[in-house]
């Protein structure tokens, strides 16, 4: 079992949520904290963490990062 910092949690939530987006494998926050929770990951975020993480790195409804636009609010 490993202790993370804030921040290294951050990378891992990003990572394991692109890693299981890639394979079309479901890839939301309670999907995320299982597949964290199973890997010993500590300490392990909560669902509203792990979805504030994902809204603020935009990987939301199905996106995979920052598209043209996103700094007007607009989606294209």
């Amino acid at each position: 079992m490993a202790l993370y910092t804030k921040q290294e949690i951050e990378q891992i939530v990003v990572m394991e949520r692109l890693h299981l987006y890639n394979r079309a494998l479901p890839c939301g926050a309670k999907a995320i904290r299982n597949l964290l929770e199973y890997q010993g990951v500590r300490p392990l975020p909560s669902v509203r963490t792990i979805k504030c993480i994902l809204s603020r790195n935009c990987l939301t409804y199905g996106r995979t990062g920052y598209y043209p636009g996103d700094e007007n609010g607009e989606y294209k």
